[in-house]
């Protein structure tokens, strides 16, 4: 689920009808830092550098530093989450056709009605308990529009996961360099990938170190079985602290989503939008 998902809510950080509404509200859109950073923490609200660098962890606070507060003086965090669902709404309808979002009538086509109210019955589901990203994102007031509904309950569910998986990693050890570091050891993306999030050289290289005297890494950074095992062991209970929405829908709903989100999922990855490599996980075609 978490892959069907994940890249109908990744789309809002690199449509052009994003840049396009990040552009209306004041932001340079030379680099996707500005709006992305505007984008994903707006539902905290006006929240400052060291509230964002936690709730994101894998950034560098130095980065969230160049951002944040920033954001805010631009746009107030209202007017981003306004901006954020116009984005939305032209981005799903470019690429999913007028006729399923809007249909003949203009009545949205059954399937994504059906896809939206199923997606909204797991986000309402989850427990947003020491999840501060969920609980931002689950507090906003659901939206009218059938495909935007489907887009803020992928964003829930993709939050609460993410706030299970930084419990995770917190309770393995690893610290928010470190996570990165043990991600790419185990092969999840090239090096330079991950150097979008702002770790310095000198950081890289000691998190790295730090690693390999707990026997996680190889010389050369390659993960070692122990590593592997660890990164395993995140993964297995990040899913674990992620099933609860799903338990509640039941494996027969879950499926039917499933089969539902099929179609936007290849609309989607199949637009060429998101980066082939990332540190998403976001699969491919």
């Amino acid at each position: 689920m978490w892959h069907l998902l994940e890249p109908l809510h990744a789309l809002l950080y690199y449509a052009p009808e994003a840049f396009e509404e990040a552009t209306a509200l004041g932001y340079d859109t030379g680099e996707r830092w500005p709006s992305y950073f505007a984008w994903r923490a707006a539902p905290l609200g006006a929240a400052g550098p060291l509230r964002v660098a936690s709730a994101f962890y894998s950034f560098s606070p130095a980065m969230v530093a160049r951002y944040v507060p920033a954001a805010w003086a631009t746009a107030d965090p209202a007017d981003v989450l306004a901006a954020r669902l116009r984005a939305v709404d032209r981005a799903y309808r470019a690429l999913l056709g007028e006729d399923a979002v809007a249909g003949p009538d203009p009545d949205p086509g059954p399937g994504l009605v059906e896809a939206a109210a199923l997606a909204r019955r797991a986000a309402e589901a989850a427990s947003c308990a020491g999840r501060p990203l969920a609980a931002a994102n689950a507090a906003l007031p659901w939206p009218d529009a059938p495909h935007l509904v489907l887009w803020q309950a992928a964003t829930v569910l993709r939050e609460h996961r993410g706030d299970g998986h930084l419990a995770a990693l917190l309770a393995a050890g690893l610290d928010p360099v470190e996570a990165l570091v043990s991600f790419a050891a185990a092969g999840a993306a090239p090096e330079p990938v991950f150097a979008s999030r702002g770790w310095s050289a000198a950081e890289w290289s000691a998190a790295r170190d730090r690693l390999a005297a707990r026997g996680l890494v190889d010389a050369d950074g390659t993960a070692t079985g122990a590593g592997r095992d660890l990164r395993a062991g995140i993964e297995r209970r990040t899913d674990e602290l992620a099933a609860a929405p799903w338990a509640a829908l039941g494996p027969g709903e879950a499926d039917r989503l499933a089969d539902l989100l099929g179609g936007p999922w290849l609309a989607v990855i199949g637009s060429g939008l998101l980066p082939a490599e990332n540190t998403l996980g976001i699969g491919k075609v």
